[in-house]
């Protein structure tokens, strides 16, 4: 709501700076611009949408989601102790995690709903545990091998090269993943003193 808020005002504003300067020509041609330029992104971030999806379900079907889940599963036990009892949950948090590796992370939000959502069942509590805590800052912080959705705004754009990030991407979701995660353990260890 505070948002739309703001939009209209910036909307407005721009629109009687327009009229005070006698530059309304030019705000409709910026704004047509800005328009045909956001179906294009819209466009490019579709296309690479698509394309990794449907890699991560190729994934799936060929057993590479299993495969990670087995290779995650030790880390995931020392994160998550509880949910790494609950089978469904472990493949549910491991998609998410596998999907947000991949750089998609509007595939992995369903994915970490539904890994919420066994987490509650189980501890049978309206109120967010630990672990779901440490589950929002694992997908919202999430480490990139693969930052699709980075790289395709960055060819939507013209860049000649968009995967020329990587490195800089890995430090950085690694640093921000780990500061979180402490974080989260730290709050969570205060709260419970």
């Amino acid at each position: 709501m505070v948002m739309g808020w703001i939009w209209t005002g910036m909307v407005l504003l721009a629109l009687g700076a327009a009229v005070l300067t006698g530059q309304t020509g030019a705000l409709t041609a910026a704004a047509l611009e800005g328009a045909a330029s956001a179906i294009r992104l819209a466009l490019g971030l579709a296309g690479a949408l698509c394309l990794w999806s449907g890699a991560a379900k190729a994934l799936e079907r060929a057993g590479g989601m299993r495969a990670l889940a087995r290779l995650a599963r030790p880390v995931f036990r020392r994160l998550f102790p509880q949910t790494a009892q609950d089978e469904t949950a472990m493949g549910y948090l491991t998609a998410n995690v596998a999907a947000n590796l991949l750089g998609l992370g509007n595939a992995a939000t369903p994915m970490g709903i539904a890994a919420v959502r066994r987490m509650q069942q189980r501890s049978g509590s309206a109120r967010a545990t630990d672990e779901m805590c440490r589950l929002i800052v694992l997908n919202t912080a999430s480490i990139q091998l693969l930052p699709t959705t980075v790289a395709a705004v960055r060819a939507a754009n013209g860049a000649a090269a968009p995967f020329d990030i990587l490195p800089a991407v890995w430090l950085t979701s690694v640093c921000s993943v780990a500061a979180g995660l402490l974080a989260a353990f730290l709050f969570g260890r205060a709260s419970r003193a």
